[in-house]
């Protein structure tokens, strides 16, 4: 099923104590990238997160946000490493005595001594049941992103099959111009050696067999052959199951190649409108299809 790289979702919940919100949003991207925005205490569970996208994203640019809140009190206690503090009263004792120092070791400065004091959060960052709950919020929330780009992909695909029965269009009008257009360019050539030669003797034979040269190389019947299996692979391409971005963006490089060339074949007034009017309609799906997964 086509799907767009555009989308959009969100969850939220409350578990293990805290507030948990996740936004996820992705644009077009040429290729796969998943970028997470998450308070740095809980970068433990970055690549978690990351596989967990990944699962449901196969192409473009996803940005994830993560916010985790105290839901109530703070759940915080405080820790007092007390060997660590009697370290210190210790060689504060010390060295007073061997320096004659008057000054008194007082509580303030116990108090801001490195690690004397610990604030530590009753609900670590390692816990087992937080990080199966932010995952689980994460899961809730790509799998609305994927239900939006699957929405998306649906706009873009009726766009898109609308358009190419458009080039299909220009494509008939072409192929029934172009054998009308080669004899005029055979009746052309014929006229202009005439005019040239004048009254000097001709060799029909010749002329008729530089005329049917002529006439082949601003042939274009293989070109049309080679526009309708890239369409026939286009639609096909449309209504399959897999990723089908890059192939089709790579059958709309062909597809303008084949175009270009018959342009320059093409010394035809209307056929040169058509081949005009089918590079811009070939340029609007090339922009839908940047949008594909």
């Amino acid at each position: 099923m086509l799907r767009s790289m555009t989308g959009f979702g969100q969850a939220g919940r409350i578990a293990s104590g805290y507030r948990i919100q996740v936004e996820v949003k992705s644009v077009n991207h040429r290729y796969t990238e998943i970028a997470v925005r998450m308070p740095r205490e809980w970068f433990v569970y970055e690549e978690a997160v990351k596989k967990q996208v990944s699962r449901e994203v196969k192409r473009g640019r996803v940005d994830v946000f993560v916010n985790l809140e105290r839901d109530g009190p703070s759940g915080k206690r405080v820790e007092l490493d007390w060997d660590l503090a009697q370290g210190y009263a210790d060689a504060a004792r010390q060295l007073k005595e061997r320096l004659g120092l008057q000054e008194e070791l007082r509580l303030p400065d116990l108090l801001v001594m490195p690690d004397v004091v610990k604030v530590m959060d009753q609900h670590a960052a390692s816990d087992e049941q937080l990080g199966s709950e932010l995952l689980s919020c994460v899961q809730e929330a790509v799998s609305g992103l994927a239900a939006m780009r699957m929405a998306e992909g649906a706009h873009l695909l009726a766009d898109l099959d609308r358009r190419l029965g458009v080039l299909k269009g220009y494509h008939a009008g072409i192929a029934a111009i172009a054998p009308q257009a080669a004899e005029q360019y055979r009746i052309k050539f014929v006229s202009r050696l005439q005019d040239l030669l004048g009254q000097v003797p001709q060799d029909e034979n010749r002329i008729t067999m530089e005329a049917a040269i002529f006439a082949d190389r601003c042939s274009i019947d293989e070109e049309l052959i080679r526009l309708a299996s890239h369409f026939n692979q286009f639609g096909l391409l449309l209504h399959g199951e897999e990723q089908a971005g890059r192939k089709l963006d790579f059958l709309i490089q062909e597809m303008n190649r084949e175009i270009n060339t018959i342009g320059s074949k093409a010394n035809h007034a209307e056929l040169s409108t058509l081949v005009v009017e089918m590079k811009a309609e070939l340029e609007k799906i090339r922009e839908q299809v940047q949008n594909i997964e």
